[in-house]
């Protein structure tokens, strides 16, 4: 169903619409159902379920269309969003954000104050207040740049040739956690003092593991338990059973990968499927990492979900959605660091 534009309805169809929502997941309809079956953004359930959560629930009722007096900030109100931005995160607000982002802010007036304002005056607020979004340090790896270059001249061109020769397809493989108290981006802070987000005591996690192609296809795979070469067996015996030829998989020197359990299975299948592993501490040669750092980015990171279900219903669902789109998979093939892997 698509999103319906709301300011089409009366204020009285909004109002009855807003609370109708509200009161259907505060019965445990999920976010996802909730969105299709009213035909309401995720964004907007978040922020009517944030602010009946702040208890200002009142905030849900229409208000007097046109501009109506005391929708700008007072003195004291500034104050105090000042406050609240540099000293806690969104989440402890109970606002369903793990960073201060312009929609962060603009629910933080909503549930707080009752001000219903754009995220372009949201901007101009934090502009004011010299508030400037902030992005964290990324640390250099650690490798060994003879290896790598063996790799890139040697090994991986061999692969290529085996994969023409017998037929086969080239599939890069990664595996990795996932935790619910994991935000990425970047989050408005005073200027020159970068932000920081204290952890919290409350968090779960889940795992998965991927391969894509650089023909667009993905296939996943996502569990509670850790992963081991028990797991790995079981993801790709679910692998081949969905291809027709031959897989040369790719992957890093993880110990669930190397096992003397997953030795013996890839024996007993050799004619099946070949793994091939990448120089240690390489991580920006697979293709595999920038799907990782797709579903970090984007399943999780900027909202933070309630529970572990929660967790794992939004990282398939991104994995479902992006499995839809091979030009968005074919497109972790264009960073430098793997354009080699594009085929």
């Amino acid at each position: 169903m698509k999103t319906r534009d709301t300011r089409c309805l009366s204020p009285d169809a909004q109002e009855d619409l807003r609370f109708r929502v509200v009161q259907a997941l505060r019965g445990g309809m999920k976010k996802s159902v909730a969105a299709r079956t009213f035909g309401v953004s995720r964004t907007s359930l978040d922020r009517w379920l944030a602010i009946v959560e702040l208890g200002n629930i009142t905030s849900l009722k229409s208000k007097p269309r046109g501009r109506p007096k005391g929708t700008r900030l007072a003195p004291h109100q500034a104050a105090t969003t000042v406050r609240l931005i540099t000293d806690r995160c969104p989440d402890q607000l109970k606002l369903p954000f793990a960073l201060w982002t312009r929609e962060a802010v603009q629910q933080l007036l909503a549930a707080r104050f009752g001000l219903e304002v754009s995220v372009w005056t949201v901007g101009r607020y934090l502009a004011k207040w010299g508030l400037t979004p902030q992005k964290p340090l990324r640390r250099a790896y650690e490798r060994d740049p003879v290896a790598v270059q063996h790799w890139l001249d040697e090994e991986y061109p061999a692969i290529e040739k085996q994969a023409k020769a017998e037929n086969a397809e080239i599939h890069w493989g990664d595996q990795m956690g996932l935790r619910s108290d994991h935000q990425t981006g970047t989050s408005y802070g005073r200027r020159g003092q970068t932000p920081v987000i204290p952890g919290t005591g409350q968090r779960f996690r889940c795992n998965m593991m991927s391969t894509i192609t650089n023909r667009g296809e993905l296939s996943f795979m996502v569990f509670k338990e850790n992963f081991n070469g028990a797991v790995f067996i079981k993801f790709v015996t679910r692998l081949l059973r969905l291809r027709q030829r031959k897989v040369l998989l790719i992957v890093d020197r993880h110990p669930g990968h190397r096992s003397a359990e997953v030795q013996r299975w890839l024996a007993r299948h050799a004619e099946r499927l070949e793994v091939f592993f990448l120089p240690g501490y390489s991580p920006d040669l697979n293709p595999d990492e920038f799907l990782n750092q797709d579903v970090k980015s984007n399943a999780l990171g900027r909202q933070r979900p309630a529970t572990r279900a929660e967790l794992i219903d939004d990282v398939r669902s991104y994995l479902r959605s992006t499995q839809r789109q091979p030009t968005i998979v074919k497109s972790y093939f264009h960073a430098e660091s793997v354009r080699y892997a594009a085929g």
